[in-house]
């Protein structure tokens, strides 16, 4: 069996997979990012992901025979990081063998239908991850403003509370996130929200719900808004353009896969000022939006390494959904 896991900052989703592309159990577990919890609390939820995947499987633990573990994390964003969460968790006794990947590269396999391509992931954060044909790989440190990757939903909440503090204090433009911002979080003015946040009333991450306050603000005309959405998007056109660049893709056709809860944003005019920068560089991309738990992608991984076969994925697909990882 393949123990496919998909770790974030805030929920790590797990599946068991047989050599036969059979699905014999899934749960979701609390975080699988060691940034965000500490490694030994990341094996431990690891772990109880994979005991709750296997009791709704009917599974007991002598039943559990896993020849691979696929760990696509949040948090393996350098090579030092693959090489730590590889020793840690190879030494686990969850699996005989063992493969640590950026979560990025899970949302390109499972988006992707030749395997190669590059994904775009914006959600609480922004990454991406490319591969190419003959399987040479590029990706970005995405560690935020130390490595200049800035970007996802909580740099946008950021800049977006900041812009609400500085056109009410008069420094800046005026703007509907003056108001909008405050009313989010039940209070009455910008500085209100920075000082609950800094006193800890308001947990620094409760700030993500901002971004659908921020989308919709510029879909209502607000300027400051449009600018800080625009910002969004052409941080991901210069991301997603580095990496067809990097593995000279801009004249091939090949896939780029939107992975993460930002994407799913009505606002058309960011979805059109993503699509054409980059078509603007490499005008035979297709473009689409991920449609499947990326934890298809871990699994999807694990069936490459062993070469279970065509039948294999197609069951892997048919039967790890997001209708199934949305229930469990």
């Amino acid at each position: 069996m393949i123990a496919a896991v998909d770790g974030g900052n805030s929920k790590t989703d797990v599946a068991l997979v047989a050599s036969d592309g059979a699905v014999l159990g899934m749960a979701r577990a609390a975080a699988g990012s060691y940034h965000a919890v500490g490694m030994e609390t990341m094996v431990a939820n690891i772990k109880d992901g994979l005991r709750e995947a296997s009791v709704s499987g009917g599974l007991g633990p002598d039943d559990l025979d896993l020849a691979l573990g696929v760990y696509c994390l949040a948090g393996a964003d350098l090579p030092v990081d693959d090489r730590r969460l590889r020793r840690v968790l190879g030494g686990a006794g969850i699996a005989r063998k063992t493969i640590v990947l950026n979560d990025a590269f899970a949302g390109l396999r499972a988006g992707s239908t030749t395997g190669w391509g590059i994904s775009l992931v914006c959600g609480a954060g922004m990454n991406c991850a490319g591969v190419g044909p003959t399987g040479r790989t590029v990706r970005f440190p995405a560690l935020g403003a130390l490595s200049g990757d800035e970007g996802g939903g909580g740099d946008l909440a950021v800049r977006a509370l900041g812009a609400a503090v500085r056109g009410r204090d008069g420094r800046a433009q005026r703007t509907s996130l003056e108001t909008l911002i405050p009313e989010h979080f039940s209070l009455r003015r910008p500085v209100d929200v920075v000082t609950a946040v800094h006193v800890g009333e308001v947990p620094s991450h409760a700030l993500l719900g901002l971004a659908p306050v921020v989308f919709t603000a510029a879909q209502e005309g607000d300027e400051v808004a449009r600018e800080l959405v625009e910002w969004l998007a052409d941080e991901l056109v210069l991301m997603g353009a580095s990496a067809i660049r990097r593995l000279r893709l801009a004249s091939s056709v090949f896939e780029v896969v939107f992975v993460g809860s930002i994407w799913k944003t009505s606002d058309t005019d960011f979805h059109d000022r993503v699509r054409d920068g980059l078509l603007a560089v490499s005008p035979h991309a297709v473009l689409r939006q991920l449609d499947a738990p990326p934890v298809v992608g871990a699994a999807l991984l694990g069936s490459d390494r062993l070469g279970l076969g065509r039948s294999a994925e197609a069951r892997i697909r048919a039967e790890l959904t997001e209708h199934r990882a949305t229930t469990i």
